[in-house]
């Protein structure tokens, strides 16, 4: 699981390499220049809403922004044929998962509604 400063500092990288500055990156977000800097310092929270934003300003899918190796790997053997109860190893890793299926359900669910319009427009 990435750490916070990790996926600032991708994001950060991605924003350079894109051209944008504090300053763009606040006026997209609707969020003061200050307030942008505070995030990428990782001196204000970044929420998932946040990051989806951000995510769609950079052109850059939001899974992106982590890194998908696990860092852990745990092996269980059973050895005394008994079924049991296995603890939630990787309780970050469903965090994850979670925060990026809400952030594919919101693209999905935008796609719909252009896809609507659009039947709208051209088929009265």
């Amino acid at each position: 699981m990435e750490t916070i400063e990790k996926i600032l500092e991708k994001i950060k990288e991605v924003r350079k390499e894109r051209g944008f500055s504090h300053e763009n990156m606040a006026h997209e977000l609707g969020i003061s220049q200050a307030a942008y800097t505070n995030l990428e310092k990782n001196e204000s929270k970044l929420t998932v809403e946040r990051l989806i934003s951000i995510s769609d300003i950079l052109k850059k899918p939001t899974y992106e922004f982590f890194d998908g190796t696990p860092q852990n790997i745990y092996n269980q053997q059973n050895t005394d044929n008994v079924i049991g109860h296995q603890e939630n190893n990787y309780k970050e890793d469903k965090d994850t998962v979670a925060m990026l299926m809400s952030s594919f359900q919101e693209r999905i669910k935008a796609q719909q509604e252009e896809i609507e319009f659009l039947r709208k427009r051209f088929n009265p």
